[in-house]
């Protein structure tokens, strides 16, 4: 694990039910959580769609950022495909035991 993923202090929502961004079409990020060249993420492609929400669990700066751009169901159904540093798990998980792999296997 990086030092950068260790030392972040990463934004949580106060709950799921706030994270009511878009389930369907394009997205574009802002540069603040996607700062390399352009790119539009076809939310019907399940690899943009990971990519696009590990990048705004890794990036976002506060729960704005997390409300509009992540899908509290969206976030449910593909939880355990995502590759997040342990530090934002630990701390999602924390947060939302509904998250953890416990939960989901019951």
């Amino acid at each position: 694990m990086s030092r950068y993923a260790a030392a972040r202090v990463y934004a949580l929502p106060e709950s799921l039910d706030e994270l009511v961004g878009p389930i369907s079409g394009t997205v574009t990020l802002p540069r603040h959580i996607d700062w390399g060249p352009p790119y539009a993420y076809d939310l019907a492609d399940e690899a943009d769609l990971l990519l696009m929400y590990e990048r705004v669990i890794r990036e976002a700066q506060s729960p704005a950022d997390l409300q509009s751009h992540l899908d509290a169901g969206l976030l449910r159904r593909h939880w355990s495909d995502l590759f997040l540093p342990a530090p934002a798990l630990v701390a999602w998980q924390a947060r939302f035991p509904e998250l953890s792999p416990a939960a989901a296997a019951a």
